[in-house]
């Protein structure tokens, strides 16, 4: 009979549009084509075939301003003295941080991210190593957990074994940084951890063997407990006082007792003082400068981004005002093209393209002929505090000249600070 047919056909038909039901909307797809797929609800077909989300790695955060990593627990990161010791950190930035378990939050992750930031690649990143109460960086984790990199030591940074564990003598930064409440009865005392930290490094001494490390064990097992191989690449200071370092402040007057053989008056400002002129002391009144210069000059922000943040974008300043935090995104065309942005550089007068003008040429000469010639932005000068002398007593104390007069003579022992363009990188290193 016809009718039963009829039906049979209609529930065939009805059962074939079922399974041509995909995540509850329809597909031109039929039952034999259609295979098992991972894909997320919500991901159309035709994006599918052109990308591979389980085959894609997640290395920039999805802005693709920033280095980004999964998130790691901080039980991984931590090192203990023996294993920070059998890593033999190099070219590393060290953190010195005291805290108390309840002290209030400083933002290590502004710290950080600067770091992080995508124009650099990702083996020019350097390694971050926190040498403090791990009960106070625990409650900070969340913000620095997708970024790589970092390392915590759980431990005092007044510890000289905890010091030579982390290779303070080999690092390219020490940074000490409190976030102790200050006591209200002597505002002079708010910086006494962070200044006996400084003294302490400066005066420790470091065996100078220790920086030149036989290259040649390429066995497979000799490895870190990071995972790095262990070979040195320079050799690191003997002196504590070499070790570069820079202080924080509460207090701008606590500046006079960083330096020891400092002769400046105990009333002399912040600005005007050596250890400031140096780079080895920061107050937070400094921020406050920041701040009003921003207000009446907003061009300066761009500058300020490039020399601070790394960069930044509107929708990554409104992720982290909403205090979601970094989220990882997929390399795409549009987020790849956020690393092809300037950074800061540190060009020597002594040997490199710009070798020549460290014989008594002006600064003008400089300045045009990096820019025209390199497209690097020079923006002011390192020079060593005691340049002219050649006696044992020179010291190599280096102090920053911020855009020197145009007619201001440079000495070959002179560095650069320049911004260099992303697209003239690959030809200024060769």
């Amino acid at each position: 009979m016809p009718i039963p047919i009829v039906k049979k056909n209609m529930m065939s038909k009805e059962e074939n549009g079922a399974k041509n039901m995909m995540n509850g909307r329809p597909t031109n797809k039929s039952t034999a084509q259609q295979k098992p797929s991972k894909l997320e609800v919500g991901i159309a077909d035709d994006q599918a075939k052109d990308f591979d989300f389980a085959k894609t790695e997640m290395k920039y955060d999805s802005t693709g301003m920033f280095h980004w990593t999964p998130a790691r627990s901080i039980e991984d990161c931590i090192l203990d003295r023996n294993q920070a010791a059998m890593t033999v950190l190099n070219g590393h930035v060290v953190v010195c941080l005291f805290a108390d378990p309840d002290s209030p939050l400083i933002g290590l992750r502004n710290l950080v991210m600067p770091l992080r930031a995508s124009n650099f690649h990702y083996h020019e990143l350097k390694h971050v190593v926190i040498v403090g109460a791990v009960d106070y960086i625990r409650r900070e984790w969340k913000t620095l957990q997708n970024l790589p990199k970092i390392s915590v030591l759980n431990g005092s940074p007044l510890s000289r074994a905890d010091l030579r564990a982390v290779n303070v003598n080999l690092c390219d930064m020490c940074v000490i940084l409190s976030a102790k409440v200050p006591s209200n009865d002597d505002p002079t005392l708010a910086d006494k951890e962070a200044i006996l930290a400084s003294l302490n490094i400066k005066a420790m001494t470091f065996d100078d063997t220790i920086g030149v490390l036989n290259q040649s064990s390429n066995a497979p097992d000799a490895m870190s407990p990071l995972g790095s191989p262990i070979v040195l690449h320079r050799k690191g200071s003997v002196y504590g006082s070499n070790v570069p370092m820079i202080t924080e402040l509460v207090n701008d007057s606590n500046v006079q007792f960083l330096d020891q053989d400092d002769d400046d008056d105990p009333d002399t400002e912040l600005y005007l003082t050596q250890p400031f002129a140096c780079g080895t002391a920061f107050a937070v009144s400094v921020l406050d400068s920041l701040m009003s210069t921003t207000y009446f000059n907003q061009n300066a922000l761009t500058l300020i981004r490039s020399l601070i943040t790394g960069g930044a974008t509107p929708e990554l300043e409104i992720i982290l005002a909403e205090g979601a935090g970094l989220r990882g995104g997929y390399s795409t065309p549009d987020t790849l093209s956020h690393r092809d942005r300037c950074r800061v550089g540190q060009i020597s007068l002594s040997d490199g393209p710009l070798a020549t003008f460290g014989e008594g040429r002006k600064y003008q000469d400089l300045f045009v002929a990096s820019l025209r010639n390199y497209g690097m932005l020079c923006i002011g000068l390192y020079r060593l505090r005691d340049a002219a002398l050649t006696t044992v007593d020179a010291t190599s104390k280096r102090y920053v000249i911020t855009n020197p007069p145009f007619d201001f003579g440079l000495l070959p022992t002179d560095q650069v600070f320049v911004f260099i363009h992303w697209n003239k990188r690959q030809s200024t290193s060769q």
